[in-house]
C-alpha cells in the first residue's frame, strides 16, 4: 500500500471522518484482550484502512495497521510548529501555564533528585518545570524536529521506539506518557518496555483520550480527540486499565478533569458536528505560522470561528464539570505503579 500524500498545514487536521459500515470482521488479536472480532467503525479520507472497534474491550484501531512510511507521512514539519512553539502566542502561554500547574501532581511523593522520564516528550513542556524542582529529567522522542526547543537540562534520546532508546532495567522512579500512547503502532510493546525500565514500586502516569467518554459518544465521527489518522488507537478507559494490569502494573487512580484538553474538545467537536466549517478549523487557526505564511481561511471565516469559539467557552466549561462529576472525562490520565517483583507478560506467552 502506498503512503497517503503528506498533508500541508491547511490540510493537517481537516481530513474527513465518516462512519463505517458496521460490518463484523476478523482481525489480528487485539493488543488489549486478544479478541479477533471487531466492527468497522470509521473511515478516514485518503486512508484506505478502516478504524475497527474490538467487540470485547472496545479498543478502536486501524486494521490492518498503517505501515511505518504511512505513519511518518502523517507528521510533516507543520505538525510540530516553530522550534519549541506550536500555537499562537496567547494559546501557547495558556498551554504552558496549564502544563506547569500539573507539575505538582507529577511530583507528588517523589524523592528529591528522582529520575523522571517523559515518553514522547515533544517540546518538553513538563521537563523544564520538573528540572526546576530538582528532579533528574529524561525524555525520549521519535523526531528531533519535535524536540527542538526542549529544556537543555533534559537528557533526550531520539529513537523510533522506547525499546530502541535502550534504557537500563529498573532505571526510572516515574514515567510519564502524556497523550502519546494512542499515536504508537505497538502500544502494548511500549507499556511492556515502560514496565521493564521502571523501578519496582515506581509510578506510571499515562494520559489518553477516553473513547468511552460522554464527549466521545455525543460527538461520534465529529469528535475532536479522534485526531484521525494520527491516533492509531482509540482507548476506552476500561481498556487502558486492562492493558496496564495485563502487563503487570497496578492502576491506582483515574483522573477525569483536564482544563487543557476537555473544554476545547467540546468546542471543536460541536463545530465539527455542525458542518458549517472545515473540520477542526478553529484548531488549525490557533496554530503558529511562519512570518511569511498567510493565515488559513478568509477574514470573515476567521472572525466567525473566533467569535463562536469565545461564545462557547462557558458551555464547554460547564460540560467539562459535568463529565468530571460523572467520571467520564473526554481525556483521562491513569496513575499506576509497578508492583514489586511483577514481570511483564511476554508477547510470546500472551
Amino acid at each position: 500500500m502506498s503512503p497517503p500524500p503528506s498533508p500541508n498545514a491547511a490540510q493537517l487536521y481537516e481530513q474527513d471522518v465518516t462512519d463505517g459500515d458496521g460490518a463484523r470482521i476478523t482481525t489480528d488479536p487485539c493488543p488489549v484482550c486478544d479478541e479477533t472480532q471487531a466492527t468497522r467503525r470509521f473511515a478516514v479520507e485518503r486512508i484506505e484502512t478502516p478504524v475497527v472497534v474490538c467487540e470485547t474491550c472496545g479498543l478502536g484501531r486501524f486494521h490492518p495497521m498503517l505501515g511505518p512510511e504511512e505513519i511518518r507521512g502523517l507528521y510533516p514539519d507543520e505538525y510540530y510548529g516553530e522550534p519549541g512553539v506550536k500555537f499562537q502566542p496567547l494559546v501557547e502561554r495558556l498551554v504552558r501555564w496549564v502544563g506547569e500547574r500539573h507539575i505538582s501532581f507529577l511530583c507528588r511523593g517523589l524523592d528529591p533528585g528522582a529520575r523522571v522520564l517523559d515518553v514522547g516528550c515533544g517540546r518538553g513542556v513538563i521537563l523544564g518545570p520538573l528540572a526546576d524542582r530538582g528532579f533528574e529529567v529524561h525524555g525520549v522522542e521519535i523526531s528531533a524536529e519535535a524536540a527542538r526547543g526542549a529544556d537543555p537540562r533534559a537528557e533526550i534520546r531520539i529513537a523510533p521506539t522506547l525499546r530502541d532508546a535502550d534504557y537500563p532495567e529498573a532505571f526510572f522512579d516515574e514515567i510519564v506518557i502524556w497523550h502519546v500512547l494512542e499515536h504508537l503502532a505497538d502500544p502494548r510493546a511500549t507499556v511492556e518496555e515502560m514496565h521493564r525500565i521502571l523501578k519496582p514500586g515506581g509510578r506510571l502516569v499515562v494520559a489518553v483520550p477516553n473513547f468511552e467518554s460522554l464527549q466521545a459518544r455525543w460527538s461520534g465521527n465529529a469528535w475532536f480527540h479522534l485526531d484521525l489518522p494520527r491516533h492509531l488507537y482509540q482507548f476506552p478507559l476500561s481498556g487502558l486499565r486492562q492493558l496496564l494490569e495485563r502487563v503487570g502494573f497496578h492502576p491506582e487512580s483515574d483522573h477525569h478533569f483536564s482544563l487543557r484538553q476537555n473544554p476545547y474538545g467540546w468546542i471543536q467537536s460541536a463545530m465539527n458536528r455542525g458542518h458549517a466549517f472545515p473540520r477542526n478549523a478553529l484548531y488549525t487557526l490557533l496554530h503558529r505560522r511562519g512570518a511569511d505564511e498567510a493565515p488559513p481561511y478568509a477574514t470573515g471565516l476567521r472572525l466567525r470561528l473566533f467569535a463562536l469559539g469565545a461564545l462557547m467557552v462557558p458551555l464547554a466549561l460547564a460540560a467539562t464539570v459535568v463529565e468530571t462529576l460523572l467520571r467520564s472525562g473526554a481525556t483521562v490520565h491513569v496513575v499506576a505503579t509497578r508492583s514489586p517483583g511483577a514481570s511483564a507478560t511476554s508477547r510470546a506467552d500472551a
